[in-house]
């Protein structure tokens, strides 16, 4: 007969003893099993104790967590949060370094547990950590040279407890001084410094800047970004990826009028031309945070184009009137203007409107008007005078040779740009914000300093060639847009290291290979749609719901891998959610690193009983949606997230992998109908 629901069978241990095989009532206070562990041992003053796993996390159990506990789990009799907090805060400040320097240790490891860090921080702990950081360095700069490695383990430990336990969120990060940011800073600014210092540094620079808007101002007074550049230049790939986190961080929350100014700043210093040469050229393969930062700074990049993309032309700005007027100028080449006489007013305004309508606006008499659209306004003006100046020769054939054709064939340069400058904006998301989740930067886009202008000029020429191939008229002008649109695409999808061989890509996806590679997609469609196929599904439809719905239930067995995301970073830390064979537990754990296959559920320490689950909920219904973060609020990430809740006010919260993902959200939602 089996043991009943609410007794589990684990074994705890205790040191110097033998371990002890015992029978958990999860309906006993856990205060009345840890005393009958005690009197088992002989152990007085069982309020002193508690118990915790005893795999790598070495997390406490208590009362909201106590469920998790499954047959076979191996428990540890350890000295209770309070006490251990109790003592660590003591034996940080002992006078001996040796003692310090293990209790420091010590802290670090334990400080990942949410309930020592919050007994901790109940005494204060952050204070005194930032107090060490502040003073404590200085109190032991004489002994550096003879206790270097010493020195340097004793303050990377102080720095890993800070961090932890500020993860947890318990504390504000408006509490700090100007006094702590500055020495934090200071061991950024350093030449030279022990390489696990220089990465909590980093960490705690980014989280100050992502949290708090006062601590953003701060940081940027003692941070610059030529102080962060040589942080790129070295081989670890953690620093590199580090040092990005920190420069997207000032990027994302600087003011509005400061970014193109900061943006400048990463110009000067050649910051694209660096990450360029040292990561991603770099001979190793580029890890999944480092791919993420990147993307990150990819779409911060461009979304400054947004500011232009959302102006509107002014029709009375002669300044931006002129811009029209080069364009005419370099494609045309006037080499004499008309008197200023009145008769030759007429004439100028008839050439004019001529030389427009082969520049093929719409508004041939004022085409200042084509531009009072957003998206994409004087971003398109932009790309066109960028395309004239710089590609001028290919500007000039491409006006000439429309210029040349029967009007019904001619394709109208000045509304394809606007057109394709609106598509691109589209395609890169300019003015959206980054996505959690999100790894899919293009090395292209930092082979140039002005990569989207040069993207745009590749593109253009692509239109022109595909409407020649598909002989368009003006009636076709959304259909060739829509082919090119699907040639950008698919040639970004190949991930191209250059725009060269970005340009290669497009030229072997020509409109006849489009055509055969919907030709391809359609027929394929078509043999579903055909009529004894239809009759076959009809008839068939129940049992193929019924092997749907096993799929999907396989699926949730197999399980899936998610990135563990906090209020500080991504961190290349995961953890594994799946259903159980019999289809009545969902067993979840952290994982040391993203898996190879399936993960045994034997590997899975906690477990969540599916009888135990009351809904499941998507999108800004979730608890971690609803928390203030820097990126929390975007479509993309909500789009991505759901939680499962429990009891009351507890939760599972996920982030699916991708869109491809999301589905797990739907299968979830199935099994707790079933």
């Amino acid at each position: 007969m089996p043991p009943p629901a609410d007794i589990v069978k684990v074994a705890i241990e205790w040191p110097g003893a033998y371990p002890k095989l015992m029978e958990i009532d999860q309906k006993k206070p856990l205060s009345a099993i840890i005393k009958e562990v005690c009197d088992g041992w002989s152990l007085p003053n069982h309020e002193y104790y508690a118990l915790q796993h005893a795999d790598s996390s070495n997390f406490y159990i208590t009362e909201k967590n106590r469920n998790e506990i499954k047959n076979g789990t191996i428990l540890r009799l350890t000295k209770s949060p309070a006490q251990n907090a109790q003592q660590l805060h003591e034996r940080i400040q002992s006078s001996s370094m040796d003692a310090k320097l293990e209790a420091l240790k010590d802290l670090a490891s334990l400080s990942r547990d949410v309930t020592f860090a919050q007994e901790f921080i109940n005494l204060d702990g952050i204070s005194l950590l930032t107090q060490m950081v502040e003073s404590g360095t200085e109190r032991y700069q004489k002994l550096q040279k003879i206790m270097k490695p010493c020195f340097g383990d004793m303050l990377s430990f102080t720095l890993t407890a800070f961090v932890e336990l500020m993860d947890h969120g318990i504390v504000s990060w408006d509490t700090f001084s100007v006094a702590f940011i500055k020495k934090i800073a200071s061991f950024v600014n350093k030449s030279a410094i022990d390489i696990s210092i220089l990465q909590r540094s980093l960490a705690i620079l980014e989280s100050m800047v992502l949290n708090s808007h006062d601590l953003y101002q701060k940081v940027a007074q003692e941070i610059t970004i030529g102080q962060l550049i040589p942080h790129l230049q070295g081989s670890d790939q953690e620093i590199q990826t580090y040092t990005i986190a920190v420069i997207n961080a000032l990027f994302l929350k600087a003011p509005d009028d400061r970014r193109q100014e900061m943006a400048n700043i990463l110009a000067q210093k050649q910051l694209r031309s660096i990450i360029l040469t040292h990561v991603i050229r770099a001979q190793r393969a580029i890890n999944n945070e480092m791919a993420h930062q990147l993307y990150v700074l990819q779409v911060l990049t461009f979304n400054l184009l947004e500011d232009r993309m959302m102006t509107k032309m002014d029709p009375q700005d002669q300044a931006q009137r002129d811009i029209i007027f080069e364009l005419r100028r370099i494609a045309f080449d006037a080499e004499s203007e008309p008197n200023n006489s009145s008769g030759s007013m007429e004439k100028r305004k008839s050439m004019y409107t001529r030389d427009y309508k082969k520049l093929g606006f719409i508004n041939h008499v004022n085409p200042a008007m084509d531009f009072t659209q957003t998206p994409p306004g004087m971003l398109a003006l932009d790309n066109m005078l960028y395309f004239a100046k710089h590609h001028q020769d290919a500007y000039i054939r491409i006006v000439l040779e429309n210029s040349s054709r029967e009007d019904k064939h001619e394709c109208p340069f000045g509304r394809s740009s606007i057109e394709l400058t609106k598509m691109l904006c589209e395609i890169l998301k300019v003015g959206e914000l980054p996505s959690e989740t999100c790894n899919d930067f293009h090395p292209m886009f930092f082979t140039h300093d002005r990569s989207f202008e040069e993207f745009f000029c590749i593109c253009i020429q692509l239109l022109n060639k595909t409407w020649k191939e598909m002989r368009a008229t003006s009636e076709d002008f959304n259909k060739v847009m829509q082919v090119v649109k699907e040639q950008v695409m698919r040639a970004l999808t190949t991930k191209p290291s250059s725009l060269d061989q970005f340009k290669s890509k497009l030229q072997n996806l020509s409109y006849t290979e489009i055509l055969k590679i919907r030709q391809s997609e359609r027929m394929n469609q078509e043999d579903f749609q055909s009529r004894p196929i239809l009759e076959l599904k009809e008839k068939i439809q129940p049992e193929i719901l019924e092997l749907i719905k096993q799929q999907r239930l396989n699926r949730l067995v197999e399980g899936t891998c998610f990135r563990k995301l906090n209020a500080r970073r991504r961190q290349d830390k995961f953890w594994y959610c799946r259903l159980s064979p019999n289809h009545k537990v969902l067993h979840y754990g952290d994982l040391e690193e993203s898996p190879q296959g399936e993960v045994p559920h034997d590997s899975l320490q906690d477990k969540l009983p599916v009888a135990d689950i009351k809904a499941v909920v998507t999108g800004k219904d979730c608890p971690h949606m609803k928390e203030k973060g820097a990126l929390k609020q975007n479509k993309e990430v909500l789009e991505l997230a759901f939680s499962i809740l429990y009891d009351s006010n507890c939760q599972l919260n996920f982030i699916a992998p991708d869109k491809h993902e999301s589905f797990t959200t739907q299968l979830f939602r199935e099994k707790v109908h079933l």
